[in-house]
This record gives C-alpha cells, structure tokens and sequence, in this order.
C-alpha cells in the first residue's frame, strides 16, 4: 500500500486529559509535512519513521499528533526521506553561520541544557568592547568545535566543543561580567559549562 499525499491529522495539547475542555484540533498535512514532523522526532530513519506511521501517533513540542495508522513497506519510507538532509563530517565549522550556543552542563542523569542565542547573546553593556557573543566566538576560534550530527529538529548542523571544568568556570564568568544586567539575571542560574554546541542552520 502506498502512502497518501494529503492525511487527516488530529492534535491536543499532550496534558489535556479526559476531563480537559481544551478542543482537538483537526488539519490535513501533506504527507511530506507529517514526514518532517516525524523526522524532527526520530531522525531519519525508515525503519522508526514506518513504526510512527503505523503507530499513528507522535508527541511534538508537547502536543500529541494522532491519525489513521497508515501502512506501507520500508522502501517507501526510504523513498519518502531520500531528500531530507544527511550528517555530514567534513563540514567545517563557520562562525559566522551560528545561530546559539547550547549550554551543557553536568553529565549522565544530571545532564542539562540551555540554549544562548546569538540575538540575546549579542547585547553588550554600554561602552563595552565585547558581548558574550563574541568571547563565545573567540573561544571557537581558538579551539574548534568537532562535527556532531545533523539536527532534523533544528534543521541545523551541531558542532560540539567539551571543556574542562575551569575553562568552563572562566568562560561563565567572563560572560555575565559582558552581559548588560537585564541579560545577566537571566542568565543568573547558569553553571560552568561541560561543552558548548553550535547551532548552524543548514
């Protein structure tokens, strides 16, 4: 059985239980938007992306996506993801392409994440040479940051630097003494960072 180009879909806020009043919305996606959707959930993956389908359910961005489970062989699940974007190794980092900077601290069970923006991260106190922007830059430039992956949910390149954890208490610090004070209380609950990645939209 083939796939059908256009699919009913329903979707409701993932913690609306039985008692919610909040309405289940109802909307036809093109069958390479449903794909995209998927993608952005389990990666480009025939095998996964054919479960989800058959399945007929997926939670995104906290919202549960439902329709009619659809049936088809893994060829055309590998046909269906043939265009979308693949990793790629020997791209080479470009500063200038950088969109944020994920914040990774701790390790394990007590990894966490957050993620600075190139806009927030870009305001600078007044007279000031240097935004945070541009020490996370400098640290780029002195120690590149490896190829990781390709993020369908960002739909961007991952190029992840580790450091060590002075390095790391040195960084914050050089960071929230360039931030402008609006900028610097929220970034007040950081921690010195175990890695930086940077998100370069493809």
């Amino acid at each position: 059985m083939s796939l059908p180009q256009q699919i009913s879909v329903r979707y409701s806020d993932e913690d609306a239980g039985y008692l919610s009043v909040r309405p289940v919305v109802k909307q036809t996606f093109q069958l390479h938007e449903l794909a995209d959707l998927v993608v952005s959930v389990v990666g480009k993956d025939p095998a996964r992306v054919q479960q989800i389908f058959r399945t007929g359910s997926v939670l995104y961005n906290g919202y549960r996506y439902a329709w009619d489970p659809l049936q088809a062989e893994l060829p055309d699940f590998v046909l269906l993801l043939a265009n979308f974007p693949e990793d790629d190794p020997n791209r080479a980092f470009a500063a200038a392409q950088a969109v944020a900077v994920l914040f990774e601290t701790g390790g394990g069970s007590q990894r966490n994440v957050v993620e600075l923006t190139r806009k927030e991260a870009s305001e600078k106190k007044l007279f000031a040479k240097s935004a945070p922007w541009d020490l996370l830059l400098q640290l780029a430039a002195v120690s590149p940051p490896r190829y990781e992956k390709y993020s369908h949910a960002r739909r961007a390149d991952l190029f992840r630097l580790a450091i060590p954890y002075d390095q790391g208490q040195q960084l914050l610090a050089a960071l929230l003494d360039a931030a402008p004070r609006a900028l610097r209380h929220r970034w007040s609950t950081l921690r010195p960072p175990a890695a930086l990645t940077f998100v370069c939209p493809r």
